[in-house]
């Protein structure tokens, strides 16, 4: 039993069976019954305006540091008495609606969230992008959040923002904020696109892109505008998602950002302040067929358990969920058909996306949180407006299988992971255009041991986020996890790291590599909980 008091594979968990070689993945929608009411709204009038169908992120953090992950949702052109919702983790299967209190039901249109404990206090804060403004709160420690966006010097966006992340790309303890911008918009200036003589949200050649920013932490609750001494700002895109990882192993951090229609970007992190874009050289800027696709969510994992971090990426019908192999030697490769992705993902839409161990089995498996762009995809084609979610359990060997569904058909856009009830099995929280929010937890039966490591820096940054945890001696084979919060489209993930055990209840070792290259190993680790680690 769970904290949610629901034993696995109930009769009404949404089956997501795997072939053979993996355990069954179930999921089961418990939003209702876990009293959340949060309705994602896009103000759609009839007038197609871009902005609403790219709402909006859903954001897993612990905000008043109990431990037990609450969730933050992030809304588009609300209704009065609506907008951004807060809800605190019960502990016992239940979410109450704190927003009023915490001071965040927010203002504008909003599109992404970011958490992170950005001024090293021990408090989450938040930031969240949108249209026209972006939002930096930051947490006071009491449950209460003040807007901190002007006083941190973070007023000065591009117009649209969709996603953002923290990292600390120059490891000096201190979280810097890279901002994701879509294209350049202006209310009521959207042309009067159609698809087969349908009116549609137009295709983004319409719009043209703009730069990404790159905020530096200065260490004192405020931040400089890095973007064109980083070399950031150079290279104009049509942002949506982003990641973070060490493509090249060079002990830096980089940036892999998801663009629409556009070649991807990463920007290979050089050393002392400066980036380079290099997406095209390595492998990820097109897919193998030469083409830029509609990249919307992305997350950057060890897919293989080899020790280098690959990327999926999730795109529009017809085009295919593009997963990228890390060969080494900075150069990635295309194995979205022969890993049978390819195949499974081309009649869906993709956006929010992560990558993790499901049934705890030691390989890391694949969400995709799926909708149409258009909300009257039937009027023009074949294909349905709302769509189901998709799961892919790896199966090792560089295969996955299409594992179905889990949840219902929705226009679904933003998902956030974590183990919300703390029985060692990761959740996913999705939000839906127009309809409540789901809470998808995880009923698989059969699943594996589990050991999930939190971390507080010292030299580092308090979260550790940038943090490599290498897992050795168990039965699964070693495996890799960085320590994240930025996770798919305009969403944030919990910043627990977490690892299958399979058939062990112990791990041999636990090695971390802080930001900066300091190494702590653990030893005799045992499963089934989470180790909360202090750097030494």
């Amino acid at each position: 039993m769970s904290r949610w008091g629901l034993a696995a594979g109930s009769a009404a968990a949404l089956c997501v069976w795997a072939w053979a070689g993996a355990s069954p993945v179930t999921f089961e929608d418990v939003a209702r019954r876990a009293g959340i009411e949060f309705v994602l709204r896009n103000g759609a009038a009839g007038e197609w305006r871009q902005i609403e169908t790219m709402v909006a992120g859903a954001v897993a953090v612990d905000f008043d540091g109990d431990g037990r992950t609450d969730l933050f949702f992030v809304n588009g052109a609300s209704r009065p008495g609506e907008g951004n919702r807060l809800y605190r983790n019960g502990g016992d299967g239940t979410f109450a609606d704190v927003t009023a209190k915490a001071g965040l039901a927010g203002e504008g249109f909003g599109i992404g969230g970011a958490a992170a404990d950005f001024d090293n206090d021990g408090d989450q804060d938040l930031f969240v992008a949108g249209v026209g403004r972006n939002f930096l709160y930051r947490n006071r420690g009491d449950g209460t959040f003040e807007d901190w966006t002007e006083r941190a010097g973070l007023g000065n966006g591009k117009g649209w923002a969709v996603s953002a992340g923290w990292f600390d790309y120059d490891a000096d303890g201190h979280l810097d904020l890279f901002v994701v911008n879509y294209v350049s918009w202006k209310p009521g200036a959207d042309p009067p696109c159609r698809t087969g003589g349908v009116r549609t949200y137009c295709h983004p050649r319409h719009y043209a892109g703009l730069p990404n920013q790159l905020y530096r932490n200065n260490g004192d609750g405020t931040f400089r505008d890095v973007s064109g001494e980083s070399g950031i700002g150079a290279a104009v895109g049509k942002g949506m998602g982003l990641a973070f990882l060490d493509f090249n192993g060079d002990g830096h951090l980089d940036v892999f950002v998801a663009n629409d229609t556009v070649p991807n970007f990463l920007f290979r992190n050089e050393g002392e302040g400066r980036f380079r874009e290099v997406g095209m050289q390595a492998g990820v800027g097109l897919n193998e067929d030469g083409r830029a696709l509609s990249s919307m969510g992305a997350d950057a994992r060890d897919v293989n358990n080899d020790g280098r971090e690959d990327l999926w990426v999730t795109a529009n019908a017809n085009e295919t969920f593009p997963l990228f192999v890390n060969l080494g030697r900075g150069l990635f490769g295309d194995e979205t058909y022969p890993s049978t992705i390819g195949r499974a993902t081309m009649p869906f839409t993709g956006w929010s996306n992560g990558i993790f161990d499901f049934n705890n089995d030691g390989r890391k498996d694949l969400f995709g949180a799926c909708g149409s762009i258009d909300s009257n995809t039937e009027q023009f084609s074949h294909r349905r407006s709302k769509q189901a979610n998709r799961v892919f359990v790896n199966e090792g060997g560089g295969m996955f299988r299409d594992a179905g569904v889990a949840g219902g058909e929705a226009m679904h856009r933003g998902a956030a992971f974590a183990d919300f009830d703390g029985d060692g099995r990761v959740d996913v929280a999705v939000t839906r255009i127009g309809e409540r929010a789901g809470l998808l937890r995880n009923t698989s039966e059969g699943t594996g041991h589990w050991l999930g490591i939190r971390l507080r820096g010292r030299k580092a940054n308090r979260d550790g986020i940038g943090a490599m945890i290498r897992v050795k001696g168990t039965t699964t084979g070693e495996q890799w996890n960085r320590v994240t919060t930025a996770v798919g489209y305009g969403s944030s993930s919990d910043r627990v790291a977490h690892f299958g055990l399979g058939a062990d209840a112990r791990a041999a070792e636990v090695e971390i590599v802080w930001p900066g290259g300091r190494k702590q190993v653990l030893r005799d680790v045992a499963g089934d909980r989470v180790v909360d680690v202090e750097e030494q």
